[in-house]
């Protein structure tokens, strides 16, 4: 049997039924004419989602990402330097003198993964800097997705492929042109060395990446044009900013520009291991966000309350009928 077949079988109780509704709504969504929002928080990138999420986007069944600027850069080093990658399955025995001893080799821990300072961080520093640059002297300026999608599409790193380049959900994403929102980018190893070389005087003008304002403004015009002809679905994986920044261009159009007649989201699901009681936002079920006029009375909602690593390959398996 194929991976739909399996959970339908098998995933009759709890999360793992919450995943066969939340699929399942998933399909009735997109099949009549919707869009879907994907949101990646996390490490997702370095979990590898791209080997599910790249087939996703290729096959039309995600419209747009908003994704922190980790997992934004994260799919691009993996892409280039996954050769040098390390696994730690033993990180809980890890000590301070073991971590220290990876770092002293520059390899930076997410987990059970170490990502390769020299291999990955670097080599793309290198490549997004000539365009940083570049577009500096020419009065240019992109957001940051922008200038990796020109860094894509310019082949600088097509030698440098150490994956398959179809398991590369950034790679899917430039070739359809993508919609990407990456808020918070700033906090981003990226957005680190941006700063730096504005203060090194590298980048003379500090606007030549464009901010977080100018994304939401970029998603209201996106969501105003898009809404009203197909519904847009919103699909969070974790929480955070990823999903925080984006769920909140509906009420922002109704609230704060007084528009009507903008839909809302359509569609909801959130795989989320956060807890509701701590008062965190990412955890708070789907109805909490009627209340901010973000869902309706009768927006399909789903929560898998699960590892999302775990869930969301599954999850697009099903969408996709592998």
């Amino acid at each position: 049997m194929n991976i739909r077949e399996f959970c339908r079988t098998h995933f009759k109780h709890f999360n793992a039924a919450a995943l066969v509704d939340a699929a399942d709504g998933y399909i009735r969504h997109v099949d009549s004419g919707g869009k879907m929002l994907v949101t990646l928080a996390g490490a997702m990138s370095t979990a590898e989602l791209g080997i599910s999420l790249a087939e996703m986007i290729r096959q039309d069944r995600v419209h747009a990402i908003s994704c922190t600027g980790a997992n934004l850069e994260e799919d691009l080093f993996n892409l280039v330097a996954h050769a040098f990658y390390e696994r730690v399955p033993h990180y809980r025995d890890l000590t301070p003198k073991d971590e220290q001893a990876l770092l002293e080799r520059h390899m930076n821990r997410v987990t059970d993964t170490c990502i390769p300072e020299m291999e990955a961080m670097r080599r793309i520093e290198t490549a997004v800097l000539e365009e940083w640059i570049t577009a500096d002297r020419e009065g240019r300026r992109h957001f940051p997705h922008e200038f990796l999608y020109r860094v894509l599409r310019g082949g600088k790193l097509a030698g440098s492929y150490q994956i398959d380049p179809k398991n590369s959900w950034l790679l899917a994403a430039c070739e359809k042109n993508l919609p990407l929102w990456v808020p918070g980018w700033e906090d981003a190893t990226l957005g680190n060395m941006y700063a730096g070389h504005c203060i090194s005087g590298d980048v003379k003008n500090v606007h030549t990446v464009r901010t977080g304002i100018e994304y939401m403004i970029s998603l209201a015009e996106w969501y105003t044009e898009t809404a009203p002809r197909s519904p847009v679905g919103f699909f969070q994986i974790g929480g955070g900013i990823a999903g925080d920044f984006p769920i909140c261009v509906v009420p922002m159009l109704h609230q704060d520009l007084q528009r009507t007649g903008v839909p809302l989201w359509a569609y909801f699901c959130q795989i989320s291991d956060s807890t509701t009681s701590y008062g965190s936002y990412s955890g708070a079920v789907p109805n909490e966000k009627i209340t901010w006029g973000k869902l309706g009375l009768d927006t399909p909602k789903f929560i898998v309350e699960s590892d999302a690593s775990i869930v969301a390959p599954l999850l697009f398996a099903y969408v996709l009928n592998q």
